[in-house]
């Protein structure tokens, strides 16, 4: 179904852009090229900008649980992420295409972003679900798989067949599959297809998926074209490549420098808007590994580093280069009750919150804590009433977009350093701030 108020001239990647407004001046990572890795910016989006750093919240299937979009807009989000495996599944994306696009199907009218289906290909191939830092030790074969788990995708070369979980229909997922499900989407930033792996894949297994994600990504920038040009009545959708390579930094600089310079077989102008940070990580590896490919890839082109929300793991990645983030941390743990707060977690079911009669956290402007206290959402989450996971939800996710807002507001005003040993020190102690701050100004390849 065409859309009215869509532009009439053809959609064009001029659409989409990104500037780099203000550089890390110290506490983090610099470049083979001297220049620190770390920035603040704008990605413009033809359905409104994004202040960077930011955190996108994650509506996996049009909705970030337990909130109304007018909700997550008032709690700071700019963006929001949606799943585009779950969405294929259910309701169709087909039928988000008809309704308008995931922005109008879902009555949010900010920038959107769908992943790939590329970490179903792993949480759905290898049975962890969502746990992708795992110790290497305990397996070493290519054909990892879970404990007691049914393998629901099998990875060949052209694609991935998934088992549905909802009702065990087999579908095929290839790189021109997943581009059309997300032009359907409608997303203003979408990834191409990837394979994601674990660590407990081997190192050989790691270099076969490298180089198939890129001739995956090749596929893909094709069949965006395609695709693009096939639906003028829709503004431009960014399409960023995904870089993996495990922990190996040889992988992951090959993987970035090769996507950075990519081009369609067929549509050989086609190229990135942006890139995507995934796969299997250590956490405390994660600022090393951003580092390298944010040393690979241009400059002028936005940085999503997928699946991430802990305070310490914003810091390190910030301080690498990474401009986006998106997580479900936030909303599921608050579901189960576990809120963020300046002195570290509370548990919101726990028995000293019974008498509280104060906000959960005294320190944050969320609309939870300036209307309700800690007694009240410990009630809810008793009485296992609807609203403790809307007032739980509101308050994580407030907590870090705008624990993300201070982090950008420090790169512009040259306090970043100072921030990140307040916030971790009091979050963990002030030997982890420390650490962290080391290992963030470490020289690449050398913090350990």
């Amino acid at each position: 179904m065409n859309d009215p108020a869509a532009p009439s001239t053809p959609p064009s990647p001029a659409d989409f852009g990104f500037r780099v407004e203000h550089r890390l001046s110290s506490g983090g990572s610099t470049g083979s090229n001297g220049e620190p890795l770390g920035r603040a910016g704008t990605i413009s989006t033809p359905h409104g900008d994004i202040q960077t750093p930011a955190f996108i919240p994650v509506g996996t299937k049009a909705t970030v649980k337990s909130l109304l979009p007018a909700t997550v807009r008032e709690l700071g989000g700019q963006a929001v992420l949606a799943n585009a495996y779950h969405l294929f599944l259910q309701p169709g994306s087909d039928l988000v295409d008809e309704a308008g696009g995931l922005g109008a199907f879902m009555n949010w009218d900010g920038p959107t972003f769908t992943d790939s289906g590329g970490f179903q290909v792993m949480s759905l191939g290898v049975g962890f679900k969502k746990v992708i830092s795992m110790a290497e030790s305990a397996h070493s074969g290519s054909e990892v798989i879970a404990k007691n788990k049914e393998r629901l995708a099998h990875v060949d070369e052209d694609g991935v067949t998934f088992k549905s979980f909802l009702n065990g229909d087999k579908h095929r997922f290839t790189p021109e599959v997943s581009m059309r499900i997300q032009h359907e989407l409608g997303a203003d930033i979408m990834f191409a297809f990837d394979e994601c792996t674990t660590l407990l894949n081997t190192r050989e297994y790691q270099e076969d998926s490298v180089a198939r994600t890129e001739r995956w990504a090749v596929r893909c920038l094709d069949e965006h074209a395609r695709q693009t040009a096939s639906r003028p009545h829709r503004p431009y959708q960014a399409l960023f490549g995904v870089v993996q390579g495990a922990q190996y930094e040889d992988l992951r600089r090959t993987a970035a420098a090769g996507l950075a310079g990519l081009r369609g077989a067929e549509a050989t102008g086609q190229e990135f808007d942006g890139f995507g940070i995934g796969g299997a990580l250590e956490k405390r590896d994660l600022g090393t590994i951003v580092g390298w490919v944010s040393d690979e890839l241009p400059d002028a082109k936005p940085r999503h580093l997928l699946g991430i929300s802990e305070p310490d793991d914003l810091f390190a990645a910030i301080a690498a280069g990474a401009d986006t983030f998106d997580c479900v941390a936030p909303s599921r743990q608050a579901r189960g009750g576990s809120m963020y707060s300046p002195t570290g977690r509370i548990n919101a079911k726990a028995a000293t919150q019974r008498r509280r009669f104060e906000p959960l956290d005294a320190e944050c402007d969320c609309f939870t804590c300036e209307n309700y206290t800690a007694a009240y959402l410990h009630h809810l989450f008793k009485a296992k009433e609807m609203l403790a996971s809307t007032l739980a939800t509101i308050h994580n996710e407030r907590y870090i977009v705008r624990l993300v807002d201070r982090i950008r507001a420090s790169i512009v005003d040259g306090t970043f350093a100072e921030l990140r040993e307040e916030v971790l020190g009091r979050q963990y102690g002030a030997e982890f701030a420390r650490e962290a701050a080391r290992r963030a100004i470490a020289p690449t390849g050398d913090r350990s």
